[in-house]
């Protein structure tokens, strides 16, 4: 985590991933850089939690800004909006070309956590946004300082670069289907995938091919990051090998975006199916796989 220091230095304006210098930093080093010129820290969860206290410096982050808009009369997904919308957002939260932005877990919202890293890679600032280990939940336990102080943001200025391998469509994961070379993970729990638990209004199973990794697996019971290695041989556990593509998707495109952040961390071509099994179900002529 050294190199995160030169992050300013070393990553293009926009464009291009994050890596294992770059996409988690530590309560440690986030301590010792809180007033670090050009960094944007942003509080990913319950507004409610923000007030209550948060890392000194930090701007609260409404997750309702940064999801699509459903139809009059429906709920809300959390697709992408468009870039325009995005691009507000973040200027607003003081967001610039050469910011180094730093997410947290408000309390214990880690799939927002990584769903708004995705947004931002999808942007083109996925390389100069990174995630604090553990989130506030580990900073206060850790006996970090807090506040309920808000600080002003003064605007920002970004140029957004959309990125074209982020997101797949439906008809990408239907053509790729038992594909050598591309894996389709499901993030939910195992009771969804294998069929015996059927989400509301939406069929049972999982996508025909795909193997089953609860994005809750990557993570320990203090919300850190396991080890990279051993999140290496959980892809491995799964079937995934070096060279591959990951393709990920859970219930609506939240919970998907934990896998998308770990193979992005271990150097794996990954991509988000963000319409997810929503959206793969609600098509009664694609097939359903059940688990026995």
């Amino acid at each position: 985590m050294a190199c995160v220091a030169l992050l300013h230095a070393a990553t293009p304006v926009c464009g291009g991933h994050g890596d294992r210098n770059s996409m988690i930093v530590s309560t440690a080093w986030l301590a010792k850089h809180l007033k670090d010129s050009g960094l944007v820290i942003l509080s990913v969860g319950q507004q409610q939690d923000y007030d209550a206290g948060h890392i000194p410096g930090a701007l609260s982050l409404d997750y309702t800004e940064i999801r699509a808009m459903a139809p009059a009369g429906q709920e809300p997904n959390v697709e992408l909006p468009p870039m325009a919308q995005l691009k507000e957002v973040f200027e607003k939260l003081g967001v610039n070309n050469d910011s180094h932005i730093i997410l947290y877990v408000a309390k214990d919202q880690l799939t927002i956590t990584t769903r708004t890293f995705l947004t931002l890679d999808a942007m083109g600032f996925g390389a100069r946004t990174s995630i604090l280990d553990g989130g506030s939940p580990l900073w206060q336990k850790e006996g970090r300082a807090i506040t309920t102080e808000v600080r002003q943001a003064k605007r920002g200025k970004l140029d957004v670069c959309p990125q074209n391998d982020v997101i797949v469509t439906l008809d990408y994961v239907r053509d790729n289907l038992h594909h050598a070379g591309v894996d389709i993970v499901d993030a939910r729990t195992a009771e969804f995938y294998s069929g015996t638990r059927t989400p509301q209004g939406q069929r049972a199973g999982h996508i025909p091919g795909a193997s089953n990794l609860p994005y809750s697996t990557l993570v320990d019971a203090d919300g850190k990051w396991k080890p990279a290695e051993e999140l290496r041989k959980q892809m491995e556990g799964v079937g995934i090998k070096p060279g591959d593509r990951v393709v990920s998707y859970c219930h609506i495109g939240q919970q998907a975006t934990v896998i998308y952040f770990v193979a992005r961390y271990l150097g794996l071509d990954a991509r988000l199916y963000d319409g997810s099994w929503e959206d793969w179900s609600a098509h009664a002529d694609l097939p359903a796989e059940i688990s026995k």
